[in-house]
This record gives structure tokens, sequence and C-alpha cells, in this order.
């Protein structure tokens, strides 16, 4: 660190190697609830690594919008998606954002699943609402990207290891089985969301048994998200990070 003084000023510190900033991407929802519980992660984060520079952006719906937060940035910068699979949006939309921001030099994390710790915290929210072992459908949004689907059969995979019992992906969306009818038999149904919104309604009401909530500011949610900062940043100083045109 370097200390600089200015005409006479009391010196100020100057760090030579500031840590990129971290901005927690959303994708936003008309759904009251879901910016609270968006903020609640962020906040969260924050608790957790009150040095860093953390800011959070949506890519729709809620402000501020992602463009808009890469706007008020200059150097480094890690886009962590608060996504849980892969598809257009973590794989387009976050790094044509990043690309039209070319005073930033950064990276795009990977979205949050599959992650055994993201089985932690789906097991944690099932016994909260009172699961008692039963066969439970995995309640995705739902994709066309077969990618995305890949992603949310492999966190099923981990939650049914965590818990000793089968688990069934279920969709609300997209391509593959619905909800309903893989939770027929009273099934529970764990939201494989990251906070309340319509997806997240939908499937409940899809289910007939034990409907255990989204993910939101679960500690081990918060630990996914750092672990991909931390990711992130590695390859910022390993690549320099990416303007635009450029492919970390």
């Amino acid at each position: 660190m370097t200390l600089v003084s200015l005409g006479g000023a009391r010196p100020r510190v100057l760090h030579a190697a500031r840590r990129p900033a971290l901005v927690l991407v959303a994708h936003g929802s008309r759904d009251a609830a879901a910016a609270g519980t968006t903020r609640e992660v962020a906040a969260a984060v924050r608790a957790a690594r009150p040095e860093l520079d953390v800011r959070l952006a949506y890519l729709g719906l809620d402000g501020p919008l992602l463009a808009e937060v890469l706007d008020g940035l200059a150097g480094s910068a890690v886009l962590v998606p608060l996504l849980l699979s892969r598809g257009y949006h973590a794989g387009v939309d976050l790094p044509a954002a990043l690309a039209g921001a070319p005073q930033v030099r950064g990276v795009v994390a990977p979205p949050l699943g599959p992650d055994p710790l993201l089985a932690e915290a789906l097991a944690d929210r099932l016994w909260e609402a009172g699961w008692a072992g039963e066969p439970v459908v995995l309640a995705a949004a739902g994709s066309r990207d077969p990618a995305a689907a890949e992603d949310v059969r492999a966190q099923a995979r981990l939650l049914a290891r965590r818990l000793g019992v089968a688990v069934t992906p279920g969709y609300v969306a997209g391509a593959g089985p619905r909800v309903a009818e893989v939770a027929s038999g009273g099934a529970a149904v764990a939201g494989y969301f990251t906070a309340p919104g319509d997806f997240a309604r939908l499937a409940a009401a899809a289910g007939s048994g034990v409907t255990a909530a989204p993910l939101g500011a679960h500690p081990a949610v918060v630990r996914v998200l750092l672990e991909r900062y931390a990711a992130g940043v590695r390859a910022v100083a390993r690549t320099g990070g990416a303007r635009a045109g450029e492919k970390p």
C-alpha cells in the first residue's frame, strides 16, 4: 500500500491491489417478497465479508439493473449469478452485459448449482417444513436449455445422497415433467428457487404434501456465493479479466 499526500492534505491510503467488486446478479421479480429475500442474501454476503465491495444488480423487473451497476464501476469485478443452473441468462446475458462495460475488467462466475452445499440448504428447508422421510420432488423453474436440465438432475442426485431417499426433478415451466406429475402420492416438494415468487408458488400449489421454502439467505447459499467469487478473483488475477470482445 502507498501513502499519498495532495497539497499538504492529510495522507490517504491507496491499496496497490484492490479486491474485485462482487456483483451479485439476480433474475428479478414482480414479487416484492423476492426482492426482499434477494436483499437479505446480499446483506448476508456483506456480513460474512465486510471488506468486500458487494453490489446487487438485477437482470430485469427490479432495480438497479446490471448495466446500471456496471456503469458505476471501474477496475475489476466478479459477476456472481444468483442463478441455480446454466442457461441463457448465465451463458449469454451476463457475458454480454460485462462486454458492454469496457471500463470493467472482470469475469462471470458459474451459477450456484449444482453444489453439495445447496443439497445441505435444501435438506434444511425440508426439515424446517416438517419432512418425515418421504420421497422428494426437486421443483425447479424449468428451461429449454438441456444444460439447465442436466444441472437440475445433478442437484437432485446430490440431494438424494444427502437425504437417503429418492429425489425426482420436476419443473414449473420449460421442458421436462411437471411438478404435479411427479409429486402425486404425497411426495415432499423441495423448492429449488433462490427466493419467493410465481415459480415457487406454482410449485407449492402443485404438491400435495410437505412443501419447503425457497433457499433464501441460507448460510450454505452464502458459502457457495463466496466460493464462486473466490474462484472468479483467481481468474481475474490469472487472466486480467475480460474487456469487451475478450474472453477470460
